[in-house]
């Protein structure tokens, strides 16, 4: 046996036999997806530069980082840290969980409309959810990366909201997620997990925040499952905004039946090693997907986004827009995908990546890609990298802008072409005062007007 295999196989047992330790909620189908999980992730291991779809990312310094399962104490620096990014009365509701735990003490657990349900999964573990078990583990397979298989082999608590038919939650439901290292500094990781079940003609907006302490050292797993009815409009917020020595991977996967409406914004500010997995199948008539992405990166961080529009059905339009600001010696991949299948005739589906690259080590591997089988669509995609235009500074030099100052007005425009079409105010605002803070700017600078064209694709 090679080195390389013998370490592959010493980091592999070493998640097998911490799951071994774990005291989790269990029931018969829950220890089997748990077994499944670990046997998926035993036989594949951790990817390599070798596969495709990692030969821009390098997850070495999480295989050789020696984790622990993260604690749900509420120390003083988590309690901290969910203060400082929690929504307060701007949320409908806000479930706080620390490590992976769900921390009720700091949760805020108002009613919400008729039926609707936002609760933990390890509740419903303990209940044996009918609901729950019937779809948890259905949308996101344990093949999809080996990490999905990581997660299932770990899960044990995360949300689960369930939205009945017919609802409408008129103030975003906040996802709170507060990941620490151990008391002594010893890193640690948790395996977050969402599910999210929306009837048909619900209306609802949910956000995930991703936090966690400057300077602190975790690995933060965490898969979401989204299945929307006829007729609802989910609006998904993911904020990810870890700590500089953090890593943080991810999968989502949404599926959307007929008439549904799926609009996310995905931002990443934080971590070390970011990857994340997007993927929404539009499995109904005109169906209608919007992925919109937003990465902001400095000194050495990582961040790689591969996306998956999958198109199914026939009439369904898309639409993504993904953009970097890449400085120091950060590094972007974006790998774009737009699956057409043979049925989804009259498919409309639009994507552009655009970076904006603040110093030469920055860099950025962009990868759109188009896949048709139907003769009757309009698929279009693109892609820009450029440093900071040099006619736009010069114009504003000509007026008197200090040339840092110029570079930050410009660099904040460039990401208000997001920012300013997510609805969701504290997540808005958040990305807009870590730019404020970050480039020097007065934190009341807000670019939040809608042109037209913003309206038709929000």
């Amino acid at each position: 046996m090679t080195q390389v295999a013998e370490e592959k196989d010493i980091l592999v047992s070493t998640y097998a036999q911490m799951r071994e330790t774990l005291d989790t909620p269990s029931t018969p189908w829950l220890d089997e997806l748990r077994r499944a999980g670990m046997a998926h992730f035993e036989k594949v291991g951790f990817p390599s530069g070798r596969e495709e779809a990692w030969r821009f990312t390098n997850v070495a310094p999480i295989a050789r980082t020696k984790f622990t399962p993260g604690l749900g104490t509420i120390t003083p620096v988590a309690r901290d840290v969910a203060k400082q990014y929690s929504f307060g009365d701007k949320a409908a509701i806000e479930l706080v969980f620390i490590n992976g735990h769900f921390a009720r003490e700091l949760s805020k657990l108002d009613r919400l409309p008729g039926e609707a349900h936002v609760g933990t999964l390890a509740d419903a573990f303990d209940a044996d959810d009918q609901t729950v078990r019937n779809n948890i583990g259905r949308l996101v397979k344990l093949d999809t990366t080996p990490f999905t298989a990581l997660n299932a082999g770990f899960v044990f608590d995360g949300a689960f909201i369930r939205l009945p038919r017919n609802t409408t939650i008129p103030a975003p439901i906040h996802l709170l997620f507060v990941s620490t290292a151990g008391a002594d500094g010893q890193p640690t990781v948790c395996h977050p997990r969402v599910l999210i079940l929306a009837e048909d003609n619900v209306e609802a907006a949910i956000v995930e925040s991703y936090v966690g302490p400057e300077g602190a050292v975790y690995w933060t797993n965490a898969v979401t499952e989204v299945a929307i009815g006829k007729d609802s409009r989910i609006d998904h917020n993911k904020l990810q905004q870890e700590s500089l020595r953090a890593f943080h991977t991810a999968a989502m996967h949404v599926h959307l039946d007929r008439g549904s409406y799926f609009i996310s914004h995905n931002t990443t500010i934080g971590g070390r090693i970011t990857r994340n997995d997007p993927s929404v199948k539009m499995a109904g008539e005109g169906a209608y997907a919007v992925l919109n992405g937003l990465v902001i990166l400095d000194g050495e961080q990582h961040c790689d986004n591969h996306t998956l529009l999958d198109h199914f059905s026939p009439n369904c339009p898309s639409h993504e827009l993904y953009k970097h600001v890449l400085d120091g010696k950060s590094s972007a991949v974006f790998k774009g995908q737009i699956y057409v299948h043979p049925e989804a005739q009259k498919t409309d589906s639009k994507q552009t990546s655009k970076s904006l690259l603040l110093s030469d080590s920055a860099e950025i591997n962009s990868m759109p890609a188009l896949e048709i089988y139907a003769d009757d669509v309009k698929c279009t995609h693109g892609s820009t990298v450029g440093p900071v235009d040099q006619d736009m500074l010069f114009y504003l030099r000509s007026r008197g802008v200090g040339i840092d100052a110029a570079k930050h007005l410009l660099t904040y425009a460039f990401v208000a072409d997001v920012t300013r079409r997510i609805t969701v105010e504290p997540v808005r605002a958040r990305i807009e005062d870590f730019m404020a803070a970050q480039h020097g700017l007065p934190r009341d600078l807000r670019i939040t007007d809608l042109s037209d064209f913003d309206a038709e694709v929000l």
